[in-house]
């Protein structure tokens, strides 16, 4: 699933993997989805947009209560559990 698949209010499962000399690494997050948008990083040497480096931005809100936001990239898996709103 890619990131303009997902609307806010959707609860989903995002995986994301950082590939390490060890092995992979991946690390889970559930909630509901807050806001699915680009965002510029600092990055000087991107040569983007306005010479930076535009990411799409997930804010998520889990279960406990807790806002995660996450930068998505290609090895960010999105699975939807629940299309309903919040």
């Amino acid at each position: 699933m890619l990131e303009h698949d997902v609307r806010p209010g959707m609860r989903v499962c995002i995986a994301q993997t950082i590939e390490r000399r060890e092995g992979p690494w991946e690390t889970r997050v559930e909630g509901v989805i807050l806001s699915v948008q680009p965002k510029p990083t600092g990055s000087w040497f991107a040569h983007g947009k306005d010479d930076k480096l535009w990411l799409v931005r997930v804010d998520l809100l889990k279960d406990d209560g807790e806002r995660s936001l996450l930068s998505l990239d290609r090895n960010t898996r999105i699975e939807v559990l629940d299309e309903a709103g919040v």
